[in-house]
């Protein structure tokens, strides 16, 4: 693996837009150092590193900082470009695969996060289905731009909307083991299921699989902290 310079990435073991951007670097062949960072005490290199929101991912390349996990893919893709393409090589497409990448992080982010926030089951039981709602358009989604292909690139390997869904699948993992519930329903969405199933058995995938433990435990964590927030209104 070339590395083309000193390559540092800051985050998190549970993060999905962590686990985002080490899977591509994974997919480009660039090895780096991975720092561990705590979001319940960040430290002086985190922060100076992205002032503005304090936030993993941080790619550190040559000393200089990148942030945002879908702007440091795009950056991965551009500087080691002498490998296979994480972003469609056509514009339009490029394009396309940009605005689902925009709505899996303006949706269906925040749409699970309300299933892991619920306090009750009657509550969990809505954002869930809201959360169905919001991954349903996904399925037309991977059926317009997969091509009869095995991922949302269209082809046999990992690309740029791949990456921005599948970083995600480790946590509705998680939420199926610590509430029983099902994101990614084969019975609603029968071809974004087998996708997901293929993702997570990728080379990439596994490269970088957080321990269920380690997530079911940082969820308490949060939890904990709403919980004790929604008590001091």
């Amino acid at each position: 693996m070339d590395s083309e310079g000193d390559v540092k990435v800051l985050g998190t073991v549970v993060s999905p837009f962590a686990l985002r951007v080490r899977m591509a670097l994974y997919l480009k062949g660039v090895s780096y150092e991975y720092l561990e960072q705590d979001l319940f005490d960040k430290g002086e290199l985190l922060v100076a590193s992205n002032p503005v929101h304090k936030k993993v991912p941080v790619l550190i390349h040559g000393g200089k900082p990148v942030c945002e996990s879908l702007a440091i893919v795009q950056y991965v893709d551009e500087f080691w470009a002498g490998t296979a393409s994480i972003l469609p090589v056509d514009p339009y497409h490029r394009a396309v695969a940009r605005f689902w990448a925009a709505y899996v992080d303006d949706k269906v982010f925040p749409a699970w996060i309300g299933i892991l926030r619920a306090a009750t089951e009657e509550e969990r039981d809505e954002k869930l289905a809201a959360t169905l709602a919001v991954v349903a358009p996904m399925e037309d989604a991977f059926t317009a731009w997969s091509d009869g292909k095995a991922f949302f690139s269209g082809g046999d390997s990992v690309g740029y909307l791949d990456l921005a869904l599948g970083c995600q699948l480790f946590w509705l993992e998680a939420l199926r083991s610590m509430f029983g519930v099902t994101v990614i329903d084969a019975g609603r969405t029968p071809r974004l299921a087998a996708w997901a199933e293929r993702f997570l058995e990728t080379k990439a995938a596994k490269a970088v699989a957080p321990p269920a433990n380690s997530m079911e435990e940082y969820a308490g964590k949060l939890r904990a902290i709403w919980a004790a927030a929604a008590a001091a209104k």
